[in-house]
């Protein structure tokens, strides 16, 4: 009985996982250029095969990387994706500095600085459709929200109507992701996000095993609080590198557990045993560029 008690367990977890893997984040980096695309089809077959049916792509311009020419490597690595049956979501266009130049800013201030981001993502999304003339299942805003810049109900309520009018002028629907930092109580953080999700956005909440920033149990009470209209992405890293240096992390599997009626999703692709050939090339260029610096 002990036995087939634990074949249950292992089977549900599997079946947890699967299912959390139906759509998976995936970052570009320069670097990751240098992958072949023999490589990707091996990346996208695995994913295929790992029971991802949805990927979402970060993003397609990242302050000066342009990752948007219709024949450069990402394009054609996500037409193998799309050929392996994968739906894509892609990314718009990512300020590097976001949290510095948000950090001071008034209200005012960072209204005009989210409509000119918005801006950007709507001149790349336009870009997308012309060049690359792929399927698009949805766009995914970069700028992620939190609740340290987003205390404030005048700053959220300014947000949601700009992202409201902007997603009006897309094509497929709007992504977004947040992540919290216990500024919020989690039911005004839950009906924060519970309010864009039923604008019609795709509303990803970060579950923040990986960053590590809250305790388990305050993790939890923010995840039992969201309505179910608002995704769980499950961190499937574990971040190494201290407070204000440049980011590291090691790959760890995602929070099993189940995430109930919500949408799931993981962070990220790189980070994942199938695609763990994107970290190794990524960790290899690195150790390259020390060794010639």
């Amino acid at each position: 009985m002990s036995r087939l008690l634990l074949l249950l367990c292992w089977l549900m977890l599997g079946s947890l996982q699967v299912r959390a893997d139906e759509r998976i984040f995936y970052q570009p980096l320069n670097v990751d250029a240098s992958l072949s695309q023999s490589q990707w089809r091996q990346v996208w077959q695995a994913s295929a095969k790992q029971g991802a049916t949805t990927l979402i792509v970060q993003w397609t311009a990242f302050g000066d990387s342009v990752f948007g020419q219709a024949n450069g490597w990402l394009a054609n690595s996500l037409r193998e994706a799309q050929g392996q049956g994968l739906k894509l979501v892609l990314g718009l266009s990512m300020d590097p500095a976001f949290y510095q130049r948000i950090d001071p800013l008034d209200s005012a201030g960072l209204a005009s600085y989210w409509q000119a981001q918005l801006g950007q993502s709507l001149a790349q999304q336009k870009k997308l459709r012309k060049d690359w003339k792929l399927p698009v299942s949805g766009w995914y805003l970069p700028l992620e929200l939190d609740d340290t810049h987003f205390m404030a109900l005048e700053r959220r309520e300014q947000l949601r109507r700009q992202l409201q009018g902007f997603a009006r002028q897309l094509d497929a629907p709007l992504h977004i992701s947040a992540f919290s930092t216990g500024k919020l109580a989690p039911q005004v953080n839950a009906h924060w996000l519970g309010e864009l999700a039923s604008s019609g956005i795709q509303v990803w909440w970060q579950d923040g095993a990986g960053s590590g920033r809250l305790p388990l149990v305050v993790r939890d009470s923010y995840t039992s609080a969201l309505p179910c209209s608002v995704g769980i992405v499950h961190e499937a890293f574990r971040q190494v590198s201290p407070e204000g240096q440049a980011f590291r992390a090691e790959p760890a599997a995602p929070d099993a557990r189940s995430s109930g009626c919500h949408p799931t999703a993981v962070f990220s692709l790189r980070y994942r045993p199938w695609g763990r050939v994107i970290l190794d090339n990524q960790r290899k260029n690195q150790a390259s560029d020390l060794q010639h610096r």
